[in-house]
């Protein structure tokens, strides 16, 4: 057998996908299940005055319908210290789509009938679906026993920069925004809850199924032992599985009363006002920097906008924003600050790349802006700003984050292979005089973000019992293996990329290697997928486990042959004796004699099967360079995307079938967050895109033909030398995109388009330059 790990095989995944024969939670069937339903506020803010249940209870099919005066000692749903949010709201609304009451009956249409006879009295309140309303002079509190609105404020820099900010040649502030987005996977949030005596079983859509059973017996007071976890496939996820949602303890608790099972189904419209939102970052950014454009100091002031309850995944994410803050350069100095904000809207969590990319956007942005302001080409001054390859690792101001190995300058050096920029010049200069052809822009991103998810003092900041990752393989007699990870994918290849590494490590086929994820009474304690940790720290676990097995299986292969282990050697599946490959045994041959103790040396234990927790000593940093090029219609300002090229350091490359997919999926969220996505509110808190008629999502044919390449610079901070792709093209994209839209009007003297650079947008803009 060829390596496996770098072979572009066909996910194994797939064929049960794509064939309708999948397993998700709205496909596991219990005898005697009912069906939760919301009641959810139509108001952004508002005093609970009355709610009554009376015409509810008498409708056909209903088995109860409960608020949160009837669920009194039911436990919050943990998420930030101090502000926990109740499963059902108490005493007031916060956000539209807040959960009142709750309906129970025999099927879902007969709970939604049931819901819409609740009759719930309000009393309205003062509105603050902005962070400029929640920040403003006299504004109330949203979270009772607050003084404010501002619910979490930081410093991390000892210094405020001002000194080498006001000493530098040239200063500028800037001010940018990273528009809220909706992650919209195709699954919403769905679970099935089954109380029996033995214990609580819950069959939930989320990325850490563990992390779930530990969050509800700690709720329930309940061992482990009595609570499983059940995340089956999972319809994408996108970091807004990561959260613990009220309906998890909402249905688990209903099952326990009524003692049937209970499921809860979330439409779409639902979702879009009750799944964490991403993003929702504003920074103020103040950079210096000399004639020559060599960055010299950068402030930001970052404030992230919480919605109306903090999430654990979302109300600390500027901190990581802010730890990313310098990008792929040296600047001597960087002073970050973040304020987080509450505001009458949806809450704010965790969104692929989940605090990065707003980073990446920002000095993206800010390097532009820099070669504008002196008339330098872009690409020089990130040139003259790169750390270089040779000073990897290289530590940042901020303590424990130091970039791994990398090769900025040299990923740009390939993109720019790939791409002739120069004829791009020409053809952008002939179209400028050319009234009748639309206007062509270049826009670049040099970037680097966070992979790797692992070291447990940063994991223990967000609720996690630690950042490490597990992994067990068991040989059966047959030759065969059966992975179990504590990883739990939602979309990411797992099942394929784990059994390549296994393969290779024990010299078996790859389809006789098999999966298990997911279930958390049949999978040892894991973390969970996010972060891009999937092959940098559970691919680790794999590696590592399968080696254990490999080391045990070549002692009992020389045990067999009378030989030395150093003497030995596997390939294809065989151990044999080093130059003398007729003397040897199979891998399953193997396997049958690891279950014989009479044949087996003296106190050896039966069996190859094998645990290991792999904990990296440091985060991983995908890094690469992408260039978009964009043409706009003069007439109508619409933005098509003529061609975008990516070139991606992920280190170790284990599947390039799935690497490529990876970075499409990130890229096409990139790409819509810079041109069309963004979720919308009223003054009054009203979303105006609550449904995917008005929330834009893209189709095939807003999305060019991408042109993928790697380097390939591998980490020392796992075996695998690989650093995780999940997030690289999200972080990647919206500052190429708005990049090229800008550069495509500069010549009007416009220096800044906020996203989303809408058709609309960018049509004012033409039409001010014109007048």
């Amino acid at each position: 057998m060829g390596s496996m790990v770098g072979a572009a095989v066909v996910r194994k995944e797939d064929p049960a996908l794509l064939t309708g024969r999948g397993t998700y939670v709205d496909d596991v069937r219990l005898p005697g299940t009912v069906h939760m339903v919301y009641v959810r506020s139509y108001l952004a803010h508002a005093r609970i005055l009355a709610i009554d249940t009376s015409e509810a209870v008498t409708k056909p099919g209903v088995l109860g319908v409960w608020t949160h005066a009837d669920l009194e000692g039911l436990p919050p749903n943990r998420s930030v210290p101090g502000m926990e949010r109740p499963c059902l709201a108490r005493d007031k609304v916060r956000f539209v789509g807040e959960p009142v009451a709750v309906v129970v009956a025999a099927d879902r249409y007969a709970a939604a009938d049931a819901a819409e006879a609740v009759l719930v009295e309000y009393e309205e309140l003062p509105v603050m679906a902005s962070v400029e309303a929640a920040t403003a002079e006299g504004a109330t509190p949203i979270l009772d026993g607050l003084e404010s609105n501002v619910v979490l404020e930081q410093v991390l820099s000892a210094t405020d920069a001002e000194a080498e900010l006001a000493a530098a040649p040239h200063r500028l502030a800037i001010h940018l925004k990273n528009q809220r987005c909706a992650a919209v996977p195709m699954e919403p949030t769905v679970c099935l809850a089954d109380w029996q005596a033995s214990g609580l079983t819950l069959w939930a859509t989320t990325q850490t199924p563990h992390h779930s059973r530990n969050e509800l017996a700690a709720m329930f007071g309940l061992s482990q032992q009595e609570v499983r976890v059940v995340a089956p496939d999972v319809g994408g996820g996108f970091g807004a599985k990561a959260s613990c949602y009220p309906e998890f303890i909402l249905t688990s608790e209903l099952s326990r009363r009524l003692r049937r099972p209970v499921k809860f189904v979330e439409t779409r419209s639902e979702n879009m006002t009750s799944m964490v939102h991403g993003r929702a970052q504003e920074h103020d950014v103040e950079v210096g920097f000399d004639d020559d454009g060599k960055l010299l100091a950068l402030r930001v002031r970052i404030t992230q906008d919480c919605g109306g309850w903090p999430d654990a995944t979302g109300i600390g994410l500027p901190t990581l924003t802010s730890f990313m803050a310098g990008g792929c350069y040296k600047i001597p100095v960087i002073a970050p600050s973040f304020r987080s904000v509450v505001t009458n809207t949806t809450p704010v969590g965790s969104y692929r790349g989940a605090g990065r990319p707003e980073a990446s956007f920002m000095i993206e942005r800010v390097v532009d802006h820099v070669a504008a302001e002196l008339g330098l080409d872009p690409l020089e001054v990130r040139r003259r700003n790169f750390v270089q390859a040779a000073e990897m690792p290289f530590a940042t101001q901020f303590e424990g984050i130091v970039y791994d190995e990398a090769n900025f300058p040299g990923a740009l050096d390939k993109l720019l292979s790939v791409i002739d920029h120069d004829a791009l010049r020409a053809d952008q200069a002939a179209r400028r005089d050319d009234p009748a052809k639309p206007l062509l822009g270049i826009g670049f991103s040099t970037f680097v973000e966070m992979g790797g998810f692992g070291p447990t003092p940063l994991f223990e900041q967000f609720g996690y019992v630690g950042g490490w990752e597990s992994a067990n393989i068991r040989l059966n007699v047959d030759g065969s293996a059966v992975i179990k990870v504590g990883t739990s994918p939602h979309g990411q290849g797992h099942q394929t990329a784990f059994a390549q590494i296994v393969a290779d490590e024990l010299s078996i086929p790859f389809e006789r290697i098999s999966l298990v994820h997911g279930d958390t009474a049949t999978v040892q304690e894991g973390i969970g997928t996010m972060g891009s940790r999937g092959a940098p720290v559970g691919g680790s676990a794999v590696f590592q486990a399968a080696g254990k097995v490999r080391a045990k299986a070549m002692t009992i292969a020389a045990h067999m042959l009378e030989a030395d282990e150093a003497d030995l050697e596997l390939t294809d599946g065989r151990f044999s004796v080093k130059g003398a490959p007729d003397q040897g045994v199979s891998m399953a041959e193997v396997a049958v004699r690891s279950f014989k103790p009479h044949l087996l040396p003296d106190g050896f234990d039966l069996g190859l099967d094998e645990t290991a927790y792999f904990e990296p000593k440091n985060l991983s940093y995908p890094s690469g360079a992408h260039c978009c090029v964009v043409e706009i219609d003069r007439d109508t300002g619409f933005v098509k995307i003529a061609r975008y090229v990516a070139v991606d350091d992920c280190g170790t490359v284990i599947n390039p079938l799935m690497a490529t997919g990876q970075i499409h999926g990130g890229v096409a969220q990139g790409i819509a967050q810079a041109l069309i996505e963004e979720v919308r509110y009223g003054a009054d808190g009203q979303p105006a895109t609550g449904t995917l008629v008005d929330y834009t999502l893209p189709s095939a044919m807003d999305l060019p033909r991408y042109e993928t390449d790697h380097i390939v610079t591998k980490t020392s901070f796992n075996p695998l030398g690989a650093k995780g792709l999940g997030e690289s093209g999200a972080t990647a994209a919206p500052q190429a995109v708005v990049n090229a839209v800008v550069d495509a009007l500069s010549h009007l003297g416009v220096r800044d388009v906020e996203m989303p650079c809408t058709p609309q947008k960018v049509w004012r803009v033409l039409q001010q330059k014109a007048n």
